[in-house]
């Protein structure tokens, strides 16, 4: 199936590992010229090594992007070195779990800069360019300029189950959650008429260095192995197992395609079934 994504230009928040890796994979291998941004130079090296033995090649792009400077630097350096963006998918959250006695309104607003804020510095300079893109195309009809033939682009949040249901050590994070699932909806809405398609993904526990942390946390406090951790948490999901980071990356790749057209301001579960939400 021809996904429509070959020589798209895609920015990866969050690429050097984990879903963001998983993701940068997935489109460069459906042909897409792929930029990944990390605040860490080492981990940006090890993902290009990584991705360079499959005969993949993607762009590094190292920045912090805490600070909204930060975010709209890398968006003009990716257009300058790649071209203009088609399609961002956001990863780069990176927030800390906390013990619930421990959890003060630092805690709750450095969170908040840690996940919250970089996806929406990000988007905001992303959605800006997407914009302008989307008026130049149809000058003739500028009350609608989503009309004009091709999509401007696409928007790919991943989220978080944390955002739906509360967990001990995940209230800040799922708070942060919260706040971008509505953020989505919202500016989908709003974004539509330019032809910009949002959407998010909400995984819940996925096989990634993050997800080993929260096993060690849990661990700590229950006094057990983080294997024990791992198999209890598993053996709970109706699907039996948590999810891989590729199967995160499927779905992004599907939301990001002219496959999904006609999609917009969705967000989608990927829990194994595990919390039966409408």
């Amino acid at each position: 199936m021809d996904l429509g994504l070959k020589n798209k230009v895609v920015l990866i928040t969050g690429g050097s590992k984990g879903i963001g890796l998983a993701c940068a994979r997935a489109f460069a291998r459906e042909g897409a010229k792929v930029s990944i941004v990390s605040r860490d130079p080492a981990n940006l090296a090890r993902a290009r090594e990584q991705l360079a033995k499959e005969g993949l090649q993607v762009h590094l792009a190292r920045a912090d992007l805490h600070e909204a400077h930060s975010a709209a630097e890398v968006v003009e350096e990716t257009t300058q070195a790649v071209g203009p963006i088609d399609v961002l998918i956001n990863s780069a959250g990176a927030a800390r779990r906390f013990d619930p006695e421990t959890l003060d309104a630092d805690a709750f607003r450095s969170t908040m800069e840690a996940k919250y804020f970089p996806y929406i510095y990000t988007q905001q300079e992303v959605l800006r360019r997407m914009v302008e893109r989307a008026k130049n195309a149809n000058p003739a009809n500028p009350g609608n300029p989503g009309s004009a033939p091709g999509a401007p682009g696409a928007i790919v949040n991943v989220i978080g189950m944390g955002g739906k249901v509360a967990t001990d050590i995940h209230i800040a994070g799922g708070a942060a959650n919260a706040a971008l699932m509505l953020s989505t909806v919202g500016l989908a809405h709003y974004y539509a008429r330019y032809g910009i398609r949002i959407n998010a993904i909400n995984p819940g526990a996925t096989l990634t260095e993050r997800l080993q942390e929260a096993l060690n946390l849990e661990a700590g406090q229950q006094g057990i192995a983080p294997e024990e951790v791992l198999a209890r948490g598993q053996s709970k999901v109706p699907l039996g197992r948590y999810a891989k980071p590729e199967e995160i990356a499927d779905v992004a790749l599907f939301l990001a395609s002219e496959r999904a057209s006609y999609v917009t301001g969705a967000i989608v579960p990927m829990d194994g079934g595990n919390v039966p939400l409408i």
